[in-house]
C-alpha cells in the first residue's frame, strides 16, 4: 500500500459529497440489487451497492469513480449496517478507490507470470506518458496503480483499464492503448496479439489437436 494515494481531506470531502443520494434510475438498481436476497440477507448486497455507489461517483466527476468516506456511509444507511462492516468491504478489495482518480484507472499486474512476461515493459511505457505509479496525471486523465493477479496469466503481461483488460501487452502495445485513450478513441479490449482472439495458444494447438475439429475419443488410445 506504499503506492496508494492518501485519502482526502474529511472536511473537505464532506462538503462535496455529505448530501450524496442515488439518481432516480441509480435508486431502480439498488432496490433490484437489494431484492436479491431474502429479508435480512441484506449484507450481501454490500459489493454490488458499493460499485453502484463508486460508478455514480464517477459519472459526477467524469471520471473512473471512488468512495468518499460520506458515500460509503450513505451504502451503509441503505442496508441497515454498521459502516464498519462496509468500511472493512471497502478497504479489503481494490476494485474500490478511496482517493480520487482520474478519467482512466491503468491497473498493472505485477505479479510474477505477467512480471516474467514483461510488466516491467508495461510500467516503462506508463511512464514515458507520463503517469506515476499512485498518482493521477495534471491533466486529470491517468490514474496507475500496480496491483496483484488478475487472472489473465496465459495473455501476460496485462492492464484493465476501467473496465476493459488489455493482454499480451509490450512497450509499443501500451503506448498505442493510452495514446487512444487520450485522443478519446476506444482501443480494442482483449489481447493485442495480431490472430488471437482468446487465450488460444499462439500458433494453434500443440496437443489434443484431433479435438479441434470434433469431439475425439483418446480413450482407446490410451488404455
Amino acid at each position: 500500500m506504499a503506492d496508494a494515494p492518501p485519502i482526502p481531506d474529511e472536511a473537505e470531502t464532506r462538503a462535496r459529497w455529505g448530501g450524496f443520494a442515488w439518481t432516480a434510475e441509480n435508486a431502480a438498481k439498488a432496490r433490484e440489487i437489494i431484492g436479491r436476497y431474502p429479508p435480512g440477507r441484506q449484507q450481501s448486497a454490500t459489493m454490488p451497492l458499493l460499485d453502484l455507489a463508486q460508478r455514480q461517483v464517477g459519472a459526477e466527476t467524469k471520471t473512473q469513480g471512488w468512495l468518499p468516506v460520506p458515500v460509503i456511509e450513505f451504502v451503509a444507511r441503505e442496508l441497515g449496517l454498521p459502516y464498519m462492516r462496509v468500511y472493512e468491504v471497502v478497504t479489503f478489495y481494490t476494485m474500490y478507490n478511496m482517493a480520487p482518480v482520474g478519467r482512466f484507472h491503468v491497473q498493472v499486474c505485477g505479479t510474477t507470470p505477467c512480471m516474467l512476461r514483461g510488466s516491467d515493459d508495461v510500467m516503462a511505457a506508463c511512464k514515458s506518458k507520463g503517469l506515476s505509479k499512485g498518482h493521477t496525471t495534471p491533466d486529470g486523465m491517468f490514474t496507475l496503480t500496480e496491483v496483484e493477479c488478475m487472472g489473465n496469466c496465459s495473455s501476460a503481461p496485462m492492464v484493465q483499464i476501467n473496465d476493459d483488460n488489455y493482454e499480451d501487452l509490450d512497450y509499443d502495445r501500451t503506448i498505442a492503448i493510452l495514446d487512444a485513450l487520450a485522443a478519446g478513441k476506444t482501443p480494442k479490449a482483449g489481447t493485442q496479439e495480431p490472430g488471437r482472439h482468446t487465450v488460444e495458444p499462439v500458433g494453434g494447438p500443440t496437443t489434443l489437436v484431433d479435438m479441434v475439429k470434433s469431439n475425439h475419443d483418446y480413450r482407446k488410445e490410451w488404455a
